[in-house]
Order: structure tokens, then sequence, then C-alpha cells
């Protein structure tokens, strides 16, 4: 695919996500699991994809075969992996979780304290690519060390139109502090222009908790779009100009772990559509909510049909 020829590349995080095949039984004791392919920034590049977008990632993986996993999953899901590398000697990322619905899924993260995606450094960019795709998507977690920060710096000095997009993922035990997380989104915030993350995650940003004032603070902060997840008091958006209250969709949760990478690529289908910021945030509400209600996370990506026939009330 040539350079300019995506409609979004993220960045970040890959790796095999270990989900139980038994539900409300905690690791100890689940005795089957489904192997399946993670990491937000790839999954959200895959959600992208279901609603036919040229998506690309840039990743890093270990040469092993759950590197050989991740790759032949990021190609078979639509998605460009002509930006994934391999590192020798350092493991690709395993994560597990447990699930207890509706609202319980604990996440244990085996990634090592260099993980391949947090090696990436500037000399492996292609900064016209990123400089020409039509969105760009990173999250904090990509700030979080070393060469990997640097990479981003780099990316991010290079885009100069589109959207891009930064995601608020807070992983506690990937840094070194929440104070050290705020200091790295103080200073990436700039160079976005629409900001996504839950409650937690804008008051790790911006130190305030309140929706409306976290959206304004991320407004301050120079992004044109601020979108606050509220979980099951749904989502709250705003720009200079409209603000979005939009509630939950109901469906029976199965694993909500996928539900924000799927808005992420809802999101993603509404910016590039160029839709009104309500129909993009109900959309990419809706598309989580498809995830939530499905064991898998990549695996259950909708397609912008499916989407559409869950907000007209056809499936749950």
């Amino acid at each position: 695919m040539r350079s300019d020829g995506y409609d979004l590349i993220t960045i970040g995080r890959c790796g095999v996500d270990v989900y139980p095949l038994q539900t409300g039984v905690g690791l100890a004791d689940v005795e089957t699991f489904g192997k399946f392919l993670g990491g937000s920034p790839t999954n959200v590049a895959v959600a992208a994809a279901r609603h036919g977008l040229r998506s690309a990632v840039i990743t890093a993986v270990g040469a092993d075969p759950f590197g050989e996993f991740v790759r032949r999953a990021i190609r078979d899901f639509g998605v460009d992996d002509t930006f994934v590398s391999t590192f020798e000697g350092v493991p690709t990322p395993v994560t597990f979780c447990e699930i207890f619905p509706p609202d319980h899924f604990p996440i244990y993260f085996y990634r090592g304290e260099h993980p391949p995606d947090l090696r990436i450094s500037p000399s492996y960019l292609d900064l016209q690519a990123i400089a020409d795709t039509r969105l760009f998507w990173f999250s904090l977690t990509g700030l979080s060390k070393e060469p990997s920060a640097s990479a981003h710096a780099a990316a991010l000095s290079a885009r100069k139109t589109g959207w891009t997009v930064f995601d608020l993922d807070y992983r506690p035990t990937l840094w070194q502090s929440r104070e050290a997380a705020r200091e790295a989104a103080r200073h990436a915030l700039p160079y976005a222009n629409v900001a996504v993350g839950n409650l937690d995650e804008v008051e790790t940003a911006v130190g305030v908790r309140d929706p409306e004032a976290a959206a304004q603070a991320l407004l301050d902060a120079g992004v044109r779009v601020a979108i606050v997840k509220m979980g099951p008091d749904g989502v709250f958006a705003r720009t200079s100009t409209e603000t979005a209250l939009v509630e939950p969709v109901e469906v029976k949760v199965v694993n909500g772990i996928g539900a924000g990478d799927a808005f992420g690529g809802g999101i993603c289908h509404g910016l590039l559509n160029d839709w009104p910021l309500e129909r993009t945030i109900r959309f990419a509400n809706a598309a989580g909510a498809f995830v939530a209600a499905r064991l898998a996370c990549a695996d259950a990506m909708p397609s912008t049909a499916e989407v559409e026939e869950l907000l007209n009330g056809e499936r749950s």
C-alpha cells in the first residue's frame, strides 16, 4: 500500500490476549482459554478496518511464535502490517484477564520490563506515511518509556493536517506514578485535535474528573474534540460549538475489555466521514456495546452494518 493511501495509522501496543472460556471464574480455577489478538491501538486499527477504512499499525513483536500469530492476525483482519517490527531476545507480550460480568474484568499484563512496542525508536518510523494519513491514533501508554516516547514525539511533529487522536489510555502498572503520566499527557495534548478517555483517564490527563469540566480542560489544552466515557452513564463529548450526551446501549455484557477499542474504531469512522458530533458518538457507543456483548476483542469488531442494526434495535 502506498504511504499516502492510508485512512488511519495507529501506533502502540500489540500482543496476545488470553481469555478464559469460563466466565465468573478466577484464573486459578480456569481450565480452558482462548487466544486472541490484543493491544488497544492494534485493535482500534482492526475496528476501523471493519468499517472499510484503510488501516495500518506501527508496533513491534518478539521473534517468537506469539509474534508470528500477531503478525498473521493483523493481516487477516485487513490491517497493513508493513510497520510491524520484530525484535530478537524479547518476548511478545501476553495479557490475561478474568471475566466477571457485567463490570469486573481484571487484567494481568505480562509485558516484561521493556516490551517490543516500547522499543520502537524514531528511526523505525515512516514519517511521510504518518504525515499523509488522514487520521493518526496514539495512546498515553506509548509515552511511558524510551525510545517509544521519542518516536511518538517525532511522529506528532510530522503531523500538519488531518485528525490526530490522543487515546488517554492510562495503565497505572506501566507508569512510575500518575503525576508522570499527567506530565506526559500535558506535553502531548497540544499535538492532538481529539482526546478520548474514561473518567480515570481524563482525571490523569487534566486533573479533574467531572465530565463537563474535564472536556473543557481538554479543549483549553488545544484539542478540537473532547470525548469523556462515563461507563454506565454514557458518553459526554464537546467541541467549541457542539455538545453531545449519549446514553449507553443496553446489551448483556459478556466481556467489557474490547468495548473501548470498538468505540475508537467508531470514532475514526465518524471523524473521517465528517459526521456531526452526536452521530459520531452514538455510532461509536453502539460499536462498543456490540463488542461488550461478546467474548473476544479484535475477532468481535462489528461492521458498519452491524452497528447500524444495533442502533436501530434489530439485534443485541
